[in-house]
């Protein structure tokens, strides 16, 4: 489902640890998507996407971002800025 040249970018806004230049390659992408470690990454939607949920003591600590093409992950963005995530324990109804 990973294809071989994903791309993960992350998103700390100086506050969390994470990489600091893009991560190529799924052997890459998985250490560090693993050191996030212990939370089990919960499927959700993101503006409409697919996204995993990230919990750590009783609040969300990452969302990481999907992008697919022709059925493989290729991308992911992987958000830790506690100020961004702070808009995350609420969905947001669109209307007109």
């Amino acid at each position: 489902m990973i294809a071989p040249d994903v791309v993960l970018l992350t998103d700390d806004g100086g506050v969390a640890r994470a990489a600091v230049e893009a991560v190529v390659g799924v052997a890459d992408v998985i250490e560090v998507l693993a050191g996030l470690g212990g939370a089990r990454p919960r499927p959700t939607l993101v503006n409409g996407h697919p996204a995993l949920i990230i919990h750590r003591d009783g609040r969300i600590d990452t969302i990481v971002a999907l992008r697919l093409d022709a059925g493989l992950i290729t991308g992911l963005y992987a958000v830790r800025d506690p100020e961004k995530l702070s808009r995350m324990d609420r969905e947001t109804a669109m209307g007109r």
